[in-house]
């Protein structure tokens, strides 16, 4: 870098003495000259002050043509690139900018929302942006299926703060027909494989986060993305960052755990990050129904974790949906959001990766004091900040956490927020770890 700024220095410094120089000369020649004679000398002048300036930009032309090779051999760590713009109003024949960013990370991160029907997404679209730190960094692409008018004018209400993208296959979904009723769940797939194919594929994009438009996010969203991206990029073993925490209702989290972040097996989604190789993996064999389930087998996971927080950077508001309320009423409008700004960006979030975060956390499980769910439940534990209640079967998991308020379902054999078969939460100011035996061999599918 001091070798290029000195270049430029040179050749700037030379280009104005050259011109001082050049100016003294025509005065000097001008002073001398009889007036009869002024048009022919001002002719000349300017033919002489024509043939300087042809010189000086020849030498312009080598100093850029040396600096452009010393730029080669000493390449800046710095290198700043343009900023991927939105694009109002894409359509599926527009061509898209050139994907943007280089090395680890990306410098643009666009937001996909997913949204069908609901001109309620306005409540998300408000949260997004009220918190969104830049514009260039974190485009938001609003892609709607469904063709519901209403939806679409609010989307387009906000003019070039988002860009807005249409699904053209509003088509009917073929189902089996014990499935007649779960058409929805395919529309939703085909939604989800089309727009992502957008982001990754149309628009180059490197990563993404996914937001359903029933979703409002917490004052460092942006924030707790940005953080965690690195995380994915360096340790093969995670392949998402969930803002979300299934258990995260008031009675079981820390409140003043806001910057605790945790691995988990199991995809939480609800507002997530994944980067282009993830989908350029699952593409191929997207299934035509119930994706969020579908990545949840083992054949998709193969054993990697996503990173979801203490207390989640997500709240959903959509009480109807294609899946009729579930959990809603009982659980999810129980989710607290968190409301503190916490600077991940500036903290060291390294012990997350899996070489050093699988060691610390079994030795949290396993040297925590063993008590029976009785215990804990009536306080009759003395002592200590955590315990370790132990299940052995699928029956005895769930009636644990269901006397504990924890979700108690189970997909391909993973519970909400386990890590290891362990599910870790707050019970009256103390850490419990709900934890399979210490020889446990891994999840059962089976468990269902």
């Amino acid at each position: 870098m001091p070798r290029k700024v000195s270049v430029a220095a040179w050749g700037a410094a030379l280009f104005i003495s050259w011109n001082a120089i050049l100016l003294l000369y025509l005065m000097s020649r001008s002073r001398g000259t009889d007036h009869s004679d002024l048009t022919a000398h001002v002719i000349q002048l300017a033919e002489a002050a024509e043939a300087e300036l042809e010189k000086q930009k020849g030498l312009l032309q080598q100093i850029h043509h040396y600096s452009g090779l010393l730029n080669q051999q000493q390449p800046s760590s710095h290198v700043r690139l343009a900023p991927l713009m939105p694009i109002k109003n894409l359509n599926v024949s527009s061509p898209f900018p050139s994907p943007v960013g280089s090395g680890p990370l990306p410098l643009v991160i666009p937001i996909l929302v997913v949204a069908c029907d609901r001109p309620s997404v306005r409540r998300c679209l408000d949260s997004l942006l009220k918190y969104r730190p830049s514009a260039e960094k974190f485009p938001i692409i609003v892609s709607q299926d469904c063709g519901h008018e209403e939806t679409g004018k609010v989307i387009d209400s906000y003019g070039d703060a988002v860009t807005h993208i249409k699904q053209p296959d509003l088509s009917e979904v073929a189902v089996p027909p014990e499935h007649r009723k779960f058409q929805g769940y395919y529309k939703i797939s085909r939604h989800y494989r089309w727009a992502l194919n957008q982001i990754f594929k149309s628009m180059g994009y490197k990563a993404a986060i996914v937001v359903e438009d029933d979703l409002e996010v917490a004052p460092d969203f942006y924030e707790y993305f940005q953080a965690t991206l690195p995380l994915l990029q360096k340790d093969r073993m995670l392949w998402c960052v969930s803002a979300w925490n299934d258990n995260g209702k008031e009675a079981l989290i820390d409140p003043g755990g806001t910057s605790l972040l945790y691995r988990s097996d199991f995809f939480p989604g609800l507002g997530w990050l994944l980067l282009r190789e993830l989908w350029e993996e699952l593409e191929p064999k997207w299934p035509s129904a119930f994706w969020d389930d579908w990545v949840r087998r083992p054949e998709q996971r193969l054993d990697r974790a996503c990173v979801r927080p203490e207390l989640s950077r997500t709240r959903t508001f959509g009480r109807k949906g294609v899946s009729q309320g579930q959990f809603f009423d009982q659980h999810l409008r129980f989710i607290k959001l968190n409301q503190d700004l916490v600077p991940f960006t500036k903290m060291d979030l390294s012990y997350l990766l899996k070489d050093t975060y699988d060691p610390w956390f079994l030795e949290q499980v396993y040297g925590a004091p063993k008590a029976r769910a009785e215990e804990v439940l009536h306080g009759q534990v003395p002592g200590g900040r955590t315990v370790r209640v132990e299940y052995t079967t699928k029956d005895t998991f769930k009636a644990m956490a269901r006397a504990f308020g924890v979700m108690e379902d189970l997909k391909s054999g993973v519970a909400r927020a386990a890590y290891k078969g362990v599910v870790s939460f707050s019970h009256r100011g103390r850490r419990v770890f709900l934890a399979p035996p210490k020889d446990w061999t891994g999840y059962d599918p089976l468990w269902n």
